[in-house]
């Protein structure tokens, strides 16, 4: 058994015993980590807050070569995310991003891209901006993963996408063109403003601010997307604001 220092973000913590917790981490070397705290249910021990959920921490474990659970043994605080407690909106989509990456990622299958990104998303909510945010780092996630939507060209026909009458079918994986929209699958009205949305959230450009309207629009096709391919919608899902 070897020990091993990692940097990894709390997404999720879980009662053991009566002093002893599991907890999820995401780190940017290993990726998902689960490992068990001796102790981290005590008021005091070598923990101290640091298994704090959306705590960015110094991790001290124990790896285990047999499978299993790996050993956690100190966490330090590195970071907290103050102004996700100034704003219920904020700590909500802060959860949901936990949840994601909890939900959708592997152990020990490092992904550094969605890890920075989660960093830098936990550190932008809470400025007013959580809605546009939050579809900024599902885009990301989904992309990261594989799972990123057709939106230049019909996901069905792969021809070019006119600039009216535009559908968006999570079970077709994209955009579809007017020609294809009739068969099985729920389709999803897209305005020509809601396409340009997606395009610009997959790019340096998703700063640019949204419309309400939009924002609204586009909250709908990105659950309708993450709920298709989980086979559920995520917990937290209701709870995310425009």
């Amino acid at each position: 058994m070897a020990t091993e220092k990692v940097k990894a973000l709390v997404l999720r913590t879980t009662d053991w015993s009566e002093t002893s917790r599991i907890a999820t981490l995401f780190s940017r070397e290993r990726g998902k980590l689960r490992g068990l705290a001796k102790g981290g249910r005590r008021l005091k021990s070598s923990f101290d807050n640091g298994l704090d959920l959306l705590t960015l921490c110094d991790m001290v474990l124990i790896r285990k070569t047999t499978g299993g659970l790996d050993l956690l043994t100190e966490a330090v605080v590195v970071r907290r995310f103050p102004r996700l407690h100034r704003e219920l909106s904020a700590l909500y989509a802060g959860y949901y991003v936990a949840e994601l990456l909890a939900d959708w990622t592997e152990e020990l299958d490092p992904h550094p891209a969605l890890f920075d990104e989660a960093l830098e998303a936990l550190e932008d909510l809470g400025d007013g901006s959580v809605g546009q945010r939050v579809l900024r780092f599902e885009t990301r996630l989904l992309a990261e993963l594989g799972y990123a939507p057709v939106i230049d060209w019909c996901s069905s026909c792969e021809g070019p996408l006119s600039a009216q009458a535009l559908a968006f079918c999570a079970e077709a994986g994209g955009v579809l063109c007017p020609r294809c929209q009739a068969g099985p699958g729920e389709r999803r009205r897209l305005s020509t403003e809601a396409l340009g949305g997606m395009r610009a959230l997959a790019s340096e450009k998703w700063r640019e601010p949204l419309a309400d309207r939009v924002r609204a629009e586009l909250r709908g096709v990105m659950g309708g997307i993450i709920t298709h391919i989980r086979g559920k919608p995520p917990k937290l899902l209701p709870y995310l604001g425009g």
